[in-house]
């Protein structure tokens, strides 16, 4: 695009590269606001149905404008901060958690030449960007002057550090593995796994890291049975309890973004991402982004199903596990994958 605008509109290099950049990010950030509406209305459904209920079914055919309805009436509201507050960080902090939400997506391909930056160190980019979450989350706990906001951003800071600490020694287990930070080049790593298939997940000795990853995604994004942060019988709504009108539908916005993200990331670093389940010819015909998405939508729909049917975990239970069993567990993983790789390269 870029040589497009170079060439054909006469414009500089350094014009060229900016609108196309721009348009870029918007191609990926308007889609993303549409998908995260309808995953909001997917996400009821499913509940819905799982507990033998209608769900939304009103607004539009089926009930598929009830997320646009919601967006309007939120943003018709009066946004209210607490006479108490700090009122520039109140503001700030869903702005935070909403555009960190959507940074991380610059460096997902969704094709083989499809991704908007295809930087060779993207992994640790998105670890990065992902990670600034947390403050958007404590920003809001503290500047609200609150006791029960101030108390769930606490959880959820130590919540989100815990699992990000095993989600890394993850990472390192793939990156060994593929030989490379670039997710483009994880991706094609996945290519032809025992000559017919496509996926990290179906090496037996990365498949219990699929696992990990996939459970530490729940307590990242704070969803049952790990939404202690929310957990209505102490902490009302957590740290968004003072939050109203849109500041509150940025939270909203950006949690789900952020669980669409690590489903991304399920797809994209055990599951093959763009590539077709089996390394068959006729399989490449169908558009990579289009088995990305199918991924992504199964699993979000894992996501959904076990909110609608695990129940909620004890707050100690939960930093057991993050701590005691997927730390430990992640780390010796490091060790196997690295001397099974040294064994494989280099031999005894």
């Amino acid at each position: 695009m870029t040589g497009f605008f170079n060439t054909t509109l006469g414009l500089s290099y350094g014009w060229s590269w900016f609108l196309a950049t721009i348009i870029g990010i918007l191609v990926i950030a308007l889609p993303l606001m549409l998908a995260v509406a309808m995953i909001i209305y997917a996400d009821r459904k499913i509940w819905a149905a799982m507990a033998l209920r209608r769900g939304p079914n009103v607004v539009g055919p089926f009930g598929l404008l009830q997320s646009f309805a919601d967006g309007l009436k939120v943003f018709l509201q009066e946004t209210i901060v607490p006479s108490a507050a700090n009122r520039g960080l109140f503001l700030l902090a869903p702005i935070i958690t909403f555009t960190v939400a959507l940074i991380v997506w610059a460096v997902v391909p969704f094709q083989p030449s499809v991704v908007l930056a295809n930087i060779n160190v993207g992994l640790l980019y998105v670890l990065a960007a992902s990670s600034l979450g947390v403050y958007g989350i404590i920003l809001a706990g503290w500047s609200s002057n609150s006791k029960y906001p101030f108390f769930s951003a606490i959880r959820a800071a130590a919540q989100m550090v815990s699992y990000e600490v095993a989600i890394g020694f993850v990472l390192i287990s793939i990156v060994m593995w593929a030989g490379t930070f670039n997710l483009t080049g994880i991706v094609e790593a996945q290519k032809g796994l025992y000559g017919f298939i496509n996926g990290f997940a179906f090496n037996p000795l990365l498949f219990p890291m699929s696992v990990v990853f996939l459970i530490s995604s729940l307590a990242e994004t704070q969803r049952a049975p790990f939404d202690l942060t929310e957990a209505e019988s102490e902490l009302v709504a957590g740290y968004q309890t003072e939050y109203s009108s849109m500041s509150f539908a940025l939270y909203w916005l950006g949690e789900y973004a952020n669980v669409l993200l690590m489903c991304t990331l399920n797809a994209t670093l055990f599951w093959g991402g763009y590539l077709p389940p089996f390394d068959w010819a006729p399989l490449y015909f169908v558009p990579g982004i289009i088995w990305l998405f199918a991924k992504i939508l199964f699993f979000f729909f894992v996501f959904s199903w076990i909110k609608a049917t695990v129940p909620r975990y004890r707050y100690d239970q939960l930093m057991r596990l993050g701590w005691k069993v997927f730390l430990p567990l992640s780390l010796f993983w490091v060790f196997l994958v690295s001397g099974v790789l040294m064994f494989m390269r280099v031999g005894i």
